[in-house]
């Protein structure tokens, strides 16, 4: 209801002066979280191997650091400043099978957010905060679900496998420094994606509900049994890790 003097009340979000950075802020799902956070009165960061491209600046991120796969210790400055990192960044080579192919997508879609994951983790725990610092790694339904791409669904797969681990095995102190939150996505329209079922805006505004909720796996997808086999697997990999993690070593 309106309040006296005329004008509605608005009350603070989660992410109200938040400092966010998210790779892959120039494609389609980065725009759409960009939005997404920036209308909840977030700072974005947007994070791209390429040149920053033009886009008006009541929808693009506030400011553009480049980065290259393989050189993510030169973000070390830029991740000390941020409340939230999410890793969005990603390549499909569709058909695509080749070594070239293979490599290029272990390299960016798999290994360099987990390099980017070891680096924000070292940093959360060099620098105390009021509020725990977080995570969001987007590792795609193609982790669990065919994606008519094998190259793809194995570098996701991949991440996915990587994230669990760290997940499961992280002492409740690191825990507590900083929050690791997958976000597991159906098919979305993009220049990708041109017959994705949902709307990226749709999908980013149910991402930041969730993470408000206080979720760590956030799954947004058409497809019902993603609902349950999801955390069933995750429920499974973080009971084998749990089992056979050697603390001692």
């Amino acid at each position: 209801m309106p309040q006296a003097g005329g004008m509605d009340q608005l009350k603070p979000t989660t992410y109200q002066n938040r400092c966010i950075g998210i790779t892959g802020a120039s494609g389609t799902l980065g725009g759409a979280l960009t939005r997404s956070f920036r209308a909840r009165g977030a700072e974005v960061i947007g994070l791209t191997h390429s040149s920053p491209p033009q886009i008006k600046d009541d929808e693009g991120p506030h400011r553009w650091i480049s980065w290259q796969c393989g050189d993510e210790s030169a973000l070390d400055g830029d991740l000390a400043q941020l409340d939230v990192l999410v890793l969005n960044h990603g390549i499909n080579p569709k058909g695509g099978q080749s070594l070239e192919d293979v490599n290029r997508a272990l390299e960016i879609n798999a290994l360099s957010s987990w390099r980017l994951l070891q680096r924000y983790e070292e940093i959360s725990r060099c620098k105390a905060r009021d509020t725990p610092m977080e995570i969001w790694i987007n590792t795609s339904e193609a982790e669990i679900q065919p994606a008519v791409s094998p190259v793809y669904e194995i570098s996701k797969r991949l991440l996915g496998e990587l994230v669990s681990l760290r997940g499961a095995t992280r002492p409740a102190a690191e825990r507590q420094r900083l929050v690791i939150r997958k976000l597991v996505l159906g098919p979305f329209r993009s220049d990708l994606n041109p017959i994705g079922i949902m709307n990226a805006n749709w999908v980013a505004n149910q991402v930041l509900n969730q993470a408000s909720w206080g979720l760590r796996l956030i799954i947004v997808t058409p497809n019902p049994l993603t609902y349950l086999l999801m955390p069933i697997t995750e429920l499974g990999r973080r009971i084998y890790s749990q089992l056979l993690n050697r603390r001692d070593r």
